[in-house]
């Protein structure tokens, strides 16, 4: 299917970041209609070239008002509005999907909640923080969620005023530390395909607004560490050591996944700590170590979707350091840490349903290892959302194993 997607535009105006990915530019959107439907040929204007397998066109507004016939699309037309050609295309912005069946593009922008309900001074600092993707939240809590039931008595269910705290630190950790990533890397964003039109990168934010936004969210966040005990305090003041120079190193290390694990899991020292004041190492790290190995799977299978443009660009990753040997060296990953996991819970008396949960969890990791095609982006996506799942029955065997010691 073909699309033609209208925005506002001058001489010297880009096209807006939410709207659908624009690719190719074309300067008659109504001689491609009387092409592709007869009855309007009496429309004149210079000709177009057209793909002989478009068969369809509709018409929408950036703002998502459809447009559903000539007149209203004359109107907008008329009225000085840029037409781009959208659709069916590859990731270098080609019309290859229009020979390969209509085959849509994997990373094709789409609209969110964000851009249909809320203020329009408020979405660009809502995409900042990515509130329209919960699964960094979701992979930023787990550990924590893991690590403050681990600690809890036998039993005993965990402390809900805890699990709370940690679930909307989690989620303001993860925008500052989305935001942190915007602003260090606006340079490279804008030479990726998938992140070029994030609110730094495409202007819709000045840097200073982003640097003002973050000192908001980590602001928020300290309101919730002054909650915890004193060892908590430092140790998750810690952790934004981490959180600032990870974005660095992509440039410097074909490793930057195992920094980002580094960072995510860091709840799952903190957790502990927040329970019982202290760390109880052959318990805790085991569980961090976990942690780490889990968000080198996820990342590495995550990276697949840039790596042609990281080529281009000159940053580093694991997808490109590991290739076609990715599979083995992710499966690898997923077995140590699944072997963390169970060692973590051996040393701290688990109960025994903590281990079908476990097979459970190795089972999922393993279905997302072995069928993710890591040609498509679209599917690496998919592979690392499911991620929030592994976290769940890993949590859920915790759970009911401490329930059951």
């Amino acid at each position: 299917m073909t699309v033609i997607w209208l925005s506002r535009a001058s001489r010297k105006l880009k096209p807006s970041p939410f709207s659908f990915l624009l690719t190719q530019s074309i300067s008659d959107p109504l001689s491609l209609i009387s092409k592709v439907n007869p009855k309007l040929s009496e429309v004149s204007h210079k000709p177009t070239t057209i793909h002989p397998k478009i068969s369809e066109t509709k018409f929408s507004f950036s703002n998502n008002r459809w447009l559903g016939d000539v007149h209203s699309a004359k109107k907008f037309y008329r009225s000085n509005l840029n037409a781009y050609f959208s659709g069916i295309c590859t990731s270098s912005g080609s019309l290859e999907g229009a020979n390969n069946g209509g085959k849509q593009r994997d990373n094709e922008k789409q609209l969110s909640w964000i851009d249909l309900y809320l203020p329009k001074s408020v979405r660009p600092y809502a995409h900042l923080a990515r509130l329209d993707k919960p699964i960094g939240t979701w992979l930023l809590a787990w550990p924590c969620m893991w690590s403050i039931t681990l600690a809890t008595s036998p039993g005993h269910l965990p402390d809900f005023k805890m699990m709370l705290l940690f679930g909307c630190g989690s989620f303001l950790l993860r925008g500052a530390g989305c935001t942190v990533n915007d602003l260090l890397d606006r340079d490279i964003d804008t030479k990726v395909e998938r992140t070029r039109l994030r609110p730094v990168a495409s202007g819709l934010l000045t840097p200073f607004q982003g640097l003002s936004f973050l000192g908001f969210q980590l602001f928020l966040g300290l309101g919730i560490l002054l909650q915890l005990n004193n060892y908590s305090r430092v140790l998750g003041a810690s952790s934004l050591l981490l959180v600032f120079s990870y974005p660095l190193m992509k440039r410097l290390t074909f490793w930057p996944q195992a920094f980002l694990g580094l960072t995510f899991n860091w709840g799952a020292l903190l957790g502990w700590t927040a329970v019982h004041g202290s760390l109880d190492p052959a318990i805790v790290l085991p569980l961090y170590s976990a942690g780490v190995l889990w968000t080198l799977v996820y990342d590495t299978i995550y990276a697949h979707q840039d790596k042609e443009d990281d080529l281009k660009v000159g940053v580093k990753s694991t997808a490109l350091r590991f290739g076609d040997l990715t599979k083995n060296w992710v499966t690898g990953f997923g077995i140590a840490c699944i072997s963390s996991l169970a060692l973590s819970g051996y040393n701290a008396d688990i109960g025994w349903p903590f281990y079908p949960f476990l097979m459970a969890a190795s089972g999922q990791m393993a279905w997302q290892i072995w069928t993710v095609d890591l040609s498509s982006r679209a599917d690496c996506n998919r592979k690392f959302v499911s991620n929030k799942w592994f976290g769940a029955l890993v949590y859920s065997g915790i759970l009911f194993g401490r329930l059951a010691s």
